[in-house]
């Protein structure tokens, strides 16, 4: 350890500084040597080395004013520009990587001397990344259709912009809680949906319909059960229905699973104390859609139709929702207090049949002067309604085959619910 100790810095950071930029030029090979037409890139290992050494010195040389460094720059900046004008001149060729990649190994000298090595190692590190990644970016941008970037734009806008900004202190009246949460809300619920869709997008884009109904659930089991039994009736390929319905029960299981990470968010204690039930009902319902999957499995290999699904994700969407949500809040208030237990166990039946997210997080996080047995009771509740809603949809909207899985699956599923409810 003392040998390392007595190594002067300079030297230390000087061979730090030659290897980061032989593994840049090293890259720059490789992509060298990919290249047609090999002399539209200006340099490879040695170049990039030699600029950062370069840089290196004329730092070290004169580091009060740095006169030597800044000259040394606009004398590379001048041989670039001949360069890249030569490169349009010839090759036609207007890419511009090669050298910004330059540039910034002639500022590695100063990056490694003046910051934390852990930053001058991160620079390395992105260079190489971003340079070897530049085949998947065209190829995910092949991808993106023209309301990608704003759907990102709005969650952007939902999460970073209009959250800051919304008070914290001041109480929405008659629901006891702030605009604050009750924007959180919004951007916990967005955000689930908007990772649903992305995943949907871009990773599953050919996944069929298991996965779509796995992923839709995430979102809304409900506007998945609505979608895959209108599908299923269009499907003409018997070989697939029985797929439908699988991918129904899917959407079910992933739905106790959204409601159960909402609820460890908004209200850790309640999650903690009902997590037996919700683990044995996720369980239930995998097994369910499982023993459907392989009692209906056909052995003839069909190619499964994919289920595009929209973008979720938009402002009037959220708007709606936060509406929905101080509306739940304020009926949730008034049954409580002039009703009472009795009128929240209607109240949680009624409102199974509508969107019952708004209502569940008011619940989850309202200063309500009600038990936490109270409020998981009317959540089951909630929940078992919303159920029937859903077997309902698939018996009007889906075929035969898929009317009846989801009939029997959703009806065990609901059937344990129920005797769950006893022991809440």
């Amino acid at each position: 350890m003392e040998i390392f100790e007595n190594i002067p810095e300079l030297l230390s950071q000087f061979v730090i500084l030659l290897l980061f930029s032989l593994l840049i030029g090293l890259e720059q090979r490789k992509l060298h040597n990919e290249k047609i037409n090999k002399f539209s890139i200006f340099g490879t290992d040695r170049t990039f080395t030699f600029i950062g050494i370069l840089g290196f010195i004329l730092y070290i040389s004169e580091p009060d004013h740095f006169t030597l460094f800044i000259s040394g720059a606009l004398i590379l900046g001048i041989l670039f520009a001949v360069y890249y004008s030569k490169k349009i001149e010839i090759y036609k060729s207007f890419g511009f990587t090669n050298i910004i990649v330059g540039i910034i190994t002639y500022s590695l000298g100063p990056i490694i001397i003046t910051q934390p090595k852990w930053f001058s190692i991160l620079v390395v590190v992105s260079i190489l990344i971003l340079v070897e990644l530049k085949s998947f970016f065209q190829k995910f941008t092949s991808m993106l259709n023209n309301n990608e970037f704003i759907s990102l734009a709005k969650f952007l806008i939902i999460a970073g912009i209009i959250l800051p900004i919304i008070p914290h202190e001041s109480v929405i009246p008659y629901i006891n809680i702030s605009p604050y949460k009750l924007w959180i809300t919004v951007v916990a619920v967005s955000t689930i949906s908007y990772f649903s869709y992305l995943l949907q997008k871009f990773v599953f884009r050919k996944s069929g319909i298991l996965i779509s109904g796995i992923l839709g659930g995430l979102y809304s089991s409900t506007a998945t059960t609505v979608v895959l039994s209108r599908k299923s009736r269009e499907q003409k390929d018997s070989e697939n229905k029985s797929n439908f319905g699988t991918a129904i029960i899917l959407a079910t299981s992933m739905m106790y699973l959204r409601i159960f990470v909402l609820m460890l968010i908004f209200n850790n204690e309640l999650g903690l104390s009902v997590l037996p039930h919700f683990i044995a009902l996720i369980l239930f319902s995998l097994i369910i859609s499982a023993a459907f999957y392989f009692l209906k499995k056909n052995n003839t290999v069909a190619q499964e139709p994919t289920i595009e699904e929209d973008n979720p994700l938009e402002l009037k969407i959220a708007f709606l929702f936060s509406f929905l949500f101080i509306l739940f809040g304020l009926i949730t208030n008034f049954t409580i207090m002039y009703f009472g237990e009795n009128g929240l166990d209607v109240l949680s039946f009624v409102v199974g049949f509508t969107d019952i997210d708004p209502f569940l997080l008011n619940l989850f996080q309202g200063k309500f002067d009600i038990g936490l047995h109270v409020i998981s009771k009317a959540t089951f509740q909630a929940i078992i309604s919303n159920n029937i809603l859903k077997i309902l949809y698939s018996v009007f909207l889906a075929d035969k085959e898929t009317a009846w899985t989801v009939i029997t699956g959703l009806g065990l599923i609901t059937l344990l619910n129920a005797v769950i409810l006893f022991f809440v």
